[in-house]
């Protein structure tokens, strides 16, 4: 009995040390703007930790069998290493596409270069 609730103390203790550790600050909501439209919506946020989503969303072909929606925004926030990164996105029919002066580019190939 005395060996299960050492064994159970110590994988208890072990989950504790494993675990991430507590946030220390909670970020505040600096700014909040929002409109929702029958055909579209936009939002902006800005938060004291340095996180600022931005995104508006149209309907496009309404009415049609293409209808969808597009989607352009972008987001910023501070990572571990203390930079700031940005990103600026476009998503439609053709995906979730970003762009951010620290992702890779695509390669685009000329077909008369690949001869």
């Amino acid at each position: 009995m005395k060996f299960t609730v050492a064994i159970a103390f110590t994988c208890i203790l072990a989950c504790a040390l494993a675990a991430p550790p507590a946030i220390q600050q909670d970020a505040q909501v600096l700014r909040f703007d929002s409109d929702v439209l029958p055909e579209g919506y936009k939002f902006a946020v800005e938060t004291s930790d340095g996180n600022s989503p931005h995104e508006e969303g149209q309907l496009k072909d309404v009415g049609t069998d293409h209808e969808a929606i597009v989607v352009r925004g972008s987001y910023a926030y501070v990572g571990d290493d203390g930079q700031t990164y940005s990103i600026q996105y476009l998503a439609d029919e053709n995906g979730f596409q970003p762009e951010g002066a620290h992702l890779p580019r695509p390669v685009t190939v000329n077909p008369r270069e690949s001869d």
